[in-house]
């Protein structure tokens, strides 16, 4: 049920080719197999912290190139997935995130590449000072230990957790969704075998071969296995990892991502980041949900905007329901909304003191953008808002690992503790204090 070291493979099994939670264990039983696989993952973590970046390098490269070769058996996994999406009602922003074809896989692959081109973080030193008794006293980054991943929906975060992990020396136990059962079995098999062939322990990676919510809670539980748990997905499922673990959490609850347009923004730069933000991806945590509007711009730019994007639905205030004939009224819980979905709430403001406010009031600390012609507004609007990303003049979906020179990424964090925003290699270390004495001691 659960895969650890006393398994064949690290990789996920389905427990039956249609329903992965049947035969499922006692309570008492599931948790020794959870414990079990946080023990094997604590043991595997001291090799992994210690290894060579050529051999973390190496299993990253056979990652990369058995994505590759298994595209087919990727392919057909990931069917199984989508048909029952489809057959259970999920909307299509949520088949999308699920979804593999060809070019995601050669993406990931890339993906992995691109990890492996990047400076490894363990050894780094931070700063290094001499003190006045001669005392040398340096930050060096290590690894986290043990990371749980707990995660929904997209298969391709399997991979992006397991490279990040390997190559900045952390063992990691993946809790996948029931929605990408197969994708991810087959995903952890090629990870595990990679590993091996690296001569790097299989537990470095483990998965559970179960998406019974017991076993998840039962893994964030292992205080003194598990380091650090990081929850990927919607907010139900980070507010249940939060409220029930007994690890640290780096989460993030939701994407409330504005756009604010400003007085003297250029029209269609203004358009173009817009329609970008909430239209090329719209079940991502960094689509655009709230568009801001000032007053000045709202006659000309809002029937434009509407014009632009046919296929989202508008939910504004009352100036912009008598601008655009097709938006509805917003509502109240509009402003609070991550829809990951075709539509966006849209509300006109008197000026950046408005829009401040709003941001202040509604966001969520994840993403927020202006679009000015005037640096002076720009500069304000990235002092004043307090977001894991503030951008001027550019699309909120470049609030990704990838998109900001961090090869792939683990999550967005907006809880500020240890990380803020994209986690990359970095931001999966921790820093240690070492000193070199001659002899010194303490008067």
């Amino acid at each position: 049920m659960v895969a650890g070291p006393a398994a064949s493979t690290a990789a996920t099994k389905p427990m039956s080719t249609d329903d992965p939670h049947v035969d499922l264990p006692d309570d008492a039983t599931l948790e020794a197999e959870v414990r079990a696989l946080a023990l094997a993952a604590r043991q595997a973590s001291r090799a992994l912290a210690i290894a060579p970046t050529a051999v973390k390098n190496a299993a990253l490269e056979r990652i990369a190139d058995g994505l590759e070769a298994s595209l087919p058996a990727l392919l057909e996994a990931n069917a199984k997935d989508l048909r029952a999406a489809e057959a259970a009602g999920l909307a299509p922003a949520m088949i999308d995130r699920l979804r593999l074809d060809e070019a995601r896989v050669r993406a990931t692959a890339e993906g992995v590449r691109a990890i492996v081109k990047l400076r490894d973080p363990v050894g780094a030193v931070a700063n290094l000072r001499t003190l006045p008794n001669g005392l040398k006293v340096e930050r060096v980054r290590v690894p986290l230990g043990v990371i749980a991943i707990v995660y929904e929906s997209r298969p391709n975060v399997t991979i992006d957790a397991a490279a990040l992990c390997i190559k900045s020396g952390n063992a990691v136990l993946l809790r996948g969704g029931k929605e990408a059962f197969f994708s991810n079995a087959a995903l952890a098999t090629i990870v595990a075998d990679a590993l091996e062939a690296a001569g790097l322990p299989r537990a470095a990676v483990s998965t559970l071969g179960t998406t019974d919510r017991r076993a998840t809670l039962a893994l964030i539980r292992q205080a003194g296995l598990v380091d650090v748990v990081i929850p990927r997905g919607g907010e139900g499922l980070i507010r249940f990892v939060s409220e029930h673990a007994r690890v640290p959490v780096i989460q993030h609850y939701k994407g409330v991502c504005h756009v604010y347009v400003a007085e003297d923004a250029e029209l269609k730069m203004a358009l173009e980041i817009v329609k970008n933000a909430k239209t090329q991806r719209p079940g991502v945590c960094n689509a655009l949900e709230t568009l801001l509007v000032d007053h000045v711009m709202a006659e000309d730019f809002l029937p434009r905007l509407a014009a632009a994007m046919p296929e989202v639905e508008l939910r504004g205030c009352d100036v912009t329901c008598a601008l655009v004939d097709r938006a509805i009224p917003a509502t109240e819980a509009d402003w609070d909304a991550e829809y990951l979905d075709l539509i966006l709430a849209v509300r006109v403001v008197r000026d950046m003191d408005e829009a401040l406010e709003h941001i202040a009031r509604h966001g969520s600390h994840h993403t927020e953008a202006i679009v000015t012609r005037d640096p002076a507004k720009g500069a304000r609007f990235t002092r004043e808002v307090d977001a894991s990303l503030v951008l001027v003049n550019a699309s909120t979906r470049f609030n990704d690992g990838f998109q900001l020179g961090l090869g792939a990424e683990m999550g967005i964090s907006t809880s500020k503790l240890h990380a803020y925003g994209p986690m990359g290699l970095e931001e999966l270390c921790t820093l240690k204090w070492v000193a070199h004495g001659e002899g010194q001691i303490r008067t």
